[in-house]
């Protein structure tokens, strides 16, 4: 046991998370190579590694994907310090590289110097598609205004297959239940985000990150544009492209006469947190939304100035409905607070009253009358306490809302 144990810890020597050991880099010049300020690393790689994340039979273990700024051509190299031998009986170390092959498409480089020389190529890149819109935001550590363009493209743009097989990559390692699509399907659309920035007198296009639609089929003559993947690359999170990318695609679909409503795949917390922005900017100057409405309550004036001007759903229109009447409301008045509080609970307790007529079905024919009354006075008791949690993490959530549009 003790010759096991000895032989397991120098083994766990050979354990590498993959998160730490795969190293990504957007190169725009030769020199961020070397430059560990312009590395970063996933935040899931489980769909390539395992549940654990951990890469086995390796010290020291670095996986570099370094991808040139623009067109992502990539350099994939694998280093380490130590690698497990014929000393371990029986215990082979992982095969990282075909790991990795698996999700990279061919053509990548594995010598740093051929991956300079495409570098020196990069002047000739151009986005892809139809430019959407052009937007600045100010860049404190540059100390300028830097210019950001939106494109929708599509895999009859020459070379853009090969583009999106390098950039759907980075959803292994940045979206938990990240897939690949079936880019033969011809109902995908392409929205792509790009920083254009000068090298040697030259202007030269960095992605930024990119958004799927799939335009489902409505009968009789309809579509329903639904977000499938959405993804701004870590080194420019934070910024605000998430926002213009959302409002930019919003605004492409708001002009087509065919589409009904746009909605989004499993959207994730900050996905609705996104789009509750980005929908309460758009409606805010609807007249069904000024605060003399919003005080009479949510309305089918609402719904229907919504969906046809804007092509958002009722249950989207009715987020921004409470976003809205919020920013309208004194919280500090009892009677409006208390109204508030009502107005949105009710929308709330619906699941509540549907779970317990559910679950009054079922007492009646399993339970006796005197422990059905008492177990529905305990739930009950129990649903007004989650009520009461669920109101305040939506109204702090708003209020998050409501900051940031206010600082728009």
């Amino acid at each position: 046991m003790a010759g096991l144990t000895a032989m397991e810890k120098k083994l766990a020597e050979y354990k590498c998370n993959t998160n730490e050991a795969i190293q990504l880099k957007l190169v725009r010049f030769p020199e961020d190579l070397e430059d560990d300020n312009t590395t970063f690393n996933p935040e899931y790689s489980h769909q390539v590694f395992g549940d654990d994340e951990v890469a086995f039979g390796y010290k020291g273990l670095k996986i570099l994907l370094y991808y040139i700024a623009g067109n992502l051509s990539t350099l994939f190299r694998i280093e380490y310090t130590s690698k497990v031998n014929e000393k371990f009986d029986c215990v082979e170390a992982d095969d990282v590289e075909s790991k990795i092959r698996e999700i990279i498409p061919p053509g990548f480089c594995t010598n740093p110097d051929d991956f300079v020389s495409l570098l020196e190529k990069e002047v000739n890149f151009k986005p892809f598609g139809m430019l959407l819109h052009t937007y600045s935001l100010h860049n404190e550590e540059a100390g300028e205004d830097i210019t950001y363009q939106i494109y929708k493209a599509d895999m009859t743009c020459p070379g853009f297959q090969e583009y999106h097989e390098r950039l759907q990559t980075f959803l292994m390692w940045f979206i938990e239940t990240a897939s690949f699509i079936d880019i033969d399907d011809e109902r995908w659309n392409y929205f792509l985000v790009f920083e254009k920035y000068n090298k040697d007198g030259a202007t030269l296009f960095a992605t930024v990150g990119y958004m799927t639609v799939y335009n489902y089929y409505v009968y009789p003559d309809k579509t329903r544009p639904r977000v499938s993947q959405m993804l701004i690359l870590p080194p420019f999170q934070g910024e605000g492209h998430g926002a213009q990318l959302l409002e930019t695609v919003h605004r492409y679909y708001m002009s087509s006469p065919t589409v009904l409503d746009i909605t989004a795949e499993d959207p994730s917390d900050n996905y609705v947190k996104l789009r509750d922005f980005v929908l309460v900017k758009l409606c805010q100057d609807l007249l069904c939304f000024s605060p003399e409405k919003l005080m009479q309550g949510f309305s089918q004036e609402m719904v229907m100035e919504a969906q046809q001007k804007l092509k958002i759903n009722k249950q989207h229109t009715r987020r921004v409905y409470e976003i809205l009447r919020l920013r309208a409301t004194d919280m500090g008045d009892a009677e409006q607070s208390r109204s508030y509080r009502l107005d949105v609970k009710r929308r709330l307790i619906g699941p509540y009253k549907k779970k317990q007529r559910e679950l009054a079905k079922m007492r009646r024919c399993l339970r006796p009358e005197e422990l059905t009354n008492q177990l529905n006075q305990i739930d009950l008791n129990m649903q007004h306490e989650q009520l009461e949690e669920s109101f305040q993490q939506l109204v702090s959530d708003y209020r998050r809302v409501l900051e940031r549009l206010a600082q728009a």
